[in-house]
């Protein structure tokens, strides 16, 4: 299995504290070990897990939310 990295994405869509549990359940699909901390406000979202940032955002994106690798 890959080794676990940190990645940033941002994500626009997220609304309100449901959004962000929506989009915990998005990432935990991909990786179910996966440490997800969002940041309702900035629309942020940091994650330890094995799955490849691109691979993550079009999972969430594919939920509905717009998803992308953070600069």
């Amino acid at each position: 299995m890959s080794e676990r990295k940190t990645i940033a994405l941002d994500v626009k869509g997220m609304t309100c504290m449901g959004c962000v549990n929506a989009v915990t359940r998005l990432v935990k699909r991909q990786d179910a070990e996966a440490e997800v901390k969002i940041d309702l406000a900035t629309g942020r979202l940091d994650a330890s897990t094995r799955v490849p940032a691109p691979e993550l955002a079009a999972a969430i994106s594919a939920g509905g939310y717009a998803a992308s690798v953070a600069a």
